[in-house]
């Protein structure tokens, strides 16, 4: 006689990892070294509470609300008056107000503490490592601090309220609101990159403000306050000031003709807007436009590499995560040689990536301080770093997307978005072919950003035998003329390796040093991650692995 109870329970779930949730995201040895290398000690007990904040269920949720629920283009209102507003889900003011509030906005620029722009560095890091669009007009009101600076009436008035801890979402007239953010734009439909060519016309008004007429092409987060925008002047391609809102209250003509349709980033809104008589300050001097928002750009370069190091890390920590949970052939699967490999070679690329970012970021830091040589360094380490570790970004989070398994392609892993969001910052702000010919723009005027750069190379000098030969023949790249431009890729990516390499021989433990020289140096790897040579130290990298639970 057949029982009539069943043999066994079929929806009881075993062998998942359970959500990464409630645990501090800035609880990562990586981070935290470096955040103490470059001379921001000072600010870890705030950088845990905001991973603390960041790895919680509820920001999270956050997160996937602000991409599933997008961003809506209203151009009208119910009566016919245009209005080019767009519409945030909360969930998107919750993770701004956080950013803001966290001074990782434009506050380091009011920060007089050395390690400042460090501490803001790593803050960023930790904050966009859960959702990496609204960071975009949080980086656009850091950078454009520097190139308003140009201006000097005009960063008086504006300056205080960029570097606010206030979030205040709304158009309203700048000067009464607490707290102001701030946007660029660059491209247009014929020029792109090449913004030389661009038609937004300026025309000079005796009152002194300008007018302009045009279209811009990619001008992200258009619900901001204030817009550093390049337009033609009679004398030449200029920066001007477009506010929303004029001080007077009106609305300044700021037509949002759509909203781009992007692979990712998706909760922040990209526009196309319209010109039209549209109110205008000149910002820096007439046709030194480019001159101008190049100090803008430069910053927001930084936060690329920043939100890249970022997005790599996070992916590790996913994959770390489930590996650390589930079990395969009867062994978890981080206790499995392939997989060892996989995440050691992953910690190896994010270690380099994060080290790299913020040395970066401490150079910054101690640049706009007045030291002429980590400004000569930033300058040509900024393009390297740009170039790479923006270019290494999607490989790394396909890899670790792929230790997920079959979980990975599910949109409710969370994986699909980060991969989605993984090839924004090689793009944005000059992709890799822009990054690498500004590094020969650097090397042949600014031979002052060769010599910074030698410096901190050689600090490393005969620790390594394999770094040493890289970077003797790195050396004959660097200043070989005949096809640099032909050439410029790989020289700029065998910068960033010796750069990387150089900063972990100095600062990284003897196991992370030697596999990073031994497979990015040495050429002793294949092509795909978790190809590390036997032999390699795989305990001692996997406990550079992110917390996680």
């Amino acid at each position: 006689m057949l029982s009539s109870k069943p043999t066994a329970v079929t929806h009881e779930v075993t062998n998942q990892a359970p959500p990464l949730t409630g645990h501090d995201i800035a609880d990562d040895p990586v981070l935290l070294e470096g955040v103490r290398r470059e001379g921001a000690a000072w600010s870890l007990d705030d950088l845990h509470r905001i991973g603390r904040r960041a790895g919680s269920e509820e920001v999270r949720r956050w997160a996937e609300e602000a991409n599933t629920f997008e961003p809506v283009l209203r151009t009208h209102d119910r009566y016919g008056h245009r209005v080019d507003e767009v519409d945030f889900h909360p969930a998107y003011h919750s993770l701004m107000d956080i950013a803001i509030g966290e001074g990782l906005g434009g506050s380091a620029w009011a920060d007089e503490r050395p390690g400042a722009h460090v501490a803001r560095a790593a803050g960023f890091m930790v904050w966009s490592s859960t959702e990496a669009g609204h960071g975009c007009p949080v980086s656009m009101t850091y950078a454009v601090v520097p190139a308003l600076r140009h201006a000097p009436d005009l960063a008086k008035t504006y300056e205080p309220l960029l570097t606010s801890r206030v979030y205040e979402p709304g158009l309203r007239t700048p000067t009464d609101k607490a707290g102001l953010l701030a946007g660029m734009g660059m491209t247009e439909k014929q020029g792109g990159t090449d913004v030389r060519a661009n038609t937004t016309a300026a025309v000079p008004r005796p009152d002194g403000t300008w007018r302009l007429r045009g279209h811009k092409w990619f001008t992200s987060a258009p619900m901001n306050d204030l817009f550093l925008v390049l337009a033609q002047a009679p004398g030449g391609l200029s920066c001007f000031l477009v506010p929303r809102v004029l001080p007077d209250g009106s609305r300044n003509t700021f037509r949002i003709q759509r909203l781009k349709d992007k692979l990712g980033n998706r909760s922040n809104a990209s526009s196309e807007p319209e010109f039209d008589d549209t109110v205008a300050w000149l910002v820096g001097a007439e046709g030194k436009g480019v001159r101008t928002i190049i100090d803008m750009v430069t910053s927001t370069r930084l936060d690329c590499v920043l939100g890249s190091a970022s997005g790599t890390r996070a992916a590790l920590a996913e994959a770390a995560h489930h590996a650390r949970y589930r079990a395969v052939f009867g062994a978890k699967l981080i206790d499995q040689p392939l997989m060892r490999n996989v995440l050691a070679d992953l910690a190896v690329e994010s270690e380099a990536a994060t080290t790299l970012a913020l040395r970066l970021a401490g150079a910054a830091d101690r640049a706009q301080r007045g030291d002429a040589g980590e400004r000569a360094f930033l300058r040509l380490a900024t393009a390297v770093g740009k170039y790479w570790v923006c270019k290494r970004q999607p490989a790394a989070v396909a890899e670790a997307l792929e230790c997920l398994g079959g979980n990975g392609y599910d949109e409710l892993s969370g994986m699909p978005r980060l991969y989605r969001d993984a090839p924004l910052n090689g793009i944005w702000e000059g992709s890799g072919n822009v990054n690498a010919l500004d590094m020969l723009r650097a090397l042949a005027r600014e031979p002052e950003s060769l010599a910074a750069f030698r410096t901190e190379i050689e600090a490393a000098s005969g620790a390594d035998a394999r770094l040493d030969a890289a970077w003797r023949g790195l050396q004959g790249e660097l200043t070989l003329t005949e096809d640099a431009p032909l050439r410029a890729r790989r020289v700029i990516e065998r910068a960033a390796l010796v750069l990387q390499g150089s900063l972990l021989v100095r600062h990284a433990p003897a196991a992370v040093a030697d596999a990073f020289c031994a497979t990015r140096l040495a050429g002793d790897r294949g092509l795909a991650f978790g190809t590390l040579p036997p032999g390699s130290d795989f305990a001692a990298l996997l406990d550079r692995l992110p917390a996680g639970l």
